[in-house]
């Protein structure tokens, strides 16, 4: 009998400690990424330490947010500078480089212009090079890269991520992390690209590994490397590939 108490008494321990775990991941997930501290009912087996990421901010993962109406241009640019080339920049640091390049009147009237993100990446020893693109050729870019898109007549930049098996991944600076379908990007993007090129881009930058469901087949092929035949054809040098 004691040993059928004892083996009850285990069983609700092990249910109130799964269910205490359960509330404080649901309680992170609601107001923010934390650091939870639970330990093992098992003696000895010391704390475990989780950090668990809100939904909110697993929508801005790996994506510099925008902070003004009129600074998407930077904030993609600033992703793109940090998440596929390393570099240490903000929203803020990138704002204020286009600013020396560009007139500030027409930035504020109008924001910024794919012509304005490419003086300012040639200023940081980079370059910038836009493409008119077919969109039944989505599925060739290789690289993360700026679109222009057009949301109820409002002008907004974002980083176009890649695209697998019909779908589009890009980062917003204003609205995070979306998954489109082929169709819904066709119909608000302008047909242009604009791609960052220059020594230190980072091939297996996780802009182009976006977590979300995919299948096997989907993510199998998004990690094959890119070859240097592929950079080559978005215009980047022999010498800025070794």
């Amino acid at each position: 009998m004691k040993n059928d108490n004892d083996r009850i008494t285990y069983c609700l321990m092990r249910y109130v400690s799964a269910l205490s775990l359960m509330l404080l991941l649901f309680m992170s997930s609601m107001t923010g990424a934390s650091e939870v501290r639970f330990g093992s009912i098992l003696p000895g087996a010391g704390v475990i330490n989780k950090q668990v990421i809100s939904l909110r901010e697993q929508r801005y993962v790996n994506l510099v947010r925008q902070d003004t109406d009129f600074s998407c241009g930077a904030a993609a640019l600033a992703t793109i500078l940090k998440y596929a080339y390393g570099r240490d920049v903000t929203e803020e640091s990138v704002l204020r480089g286009m600013l020396k390049v560009s007139d500030p009147e027409t930035v504020r009237k109008r924001g910024f212009s794919l012509l304005d993100i490419k003086r300012y990446t040639q200023s940081i020893g980079l370059r910038g090079r836009g493409y008119k693109v077919k969109s039944g050729t989505l599925s060739r870019i290789k690289i993360p890269i700026i679109a222009l898109v057009d949301i109820r007549g409002y002008k907004h930049f974002v980083v176009f991520k890649t695209y697998r098996d019909g779908k589009v991944y890009i980062a917003d600076p204003a609205l995070g992390n979306k998954i489109l379908s082929f169709e819904e990007f066709n119909k608000i993007w302008n047909g242009v690209v604009f791609a960052v090129i220059g020594k230190g881009f980072d091939r297996n930058t996780v802009l182009m590994q976006p977590a979300a469901p995919v299948t096997a087949r989907g993510l199998a092929r998004a990690h094959i490397p890119l070859t240097n035949n592929d950079l080559l054809k978005f215009g980047f040098t022999h010498a800025e590939l070794f």
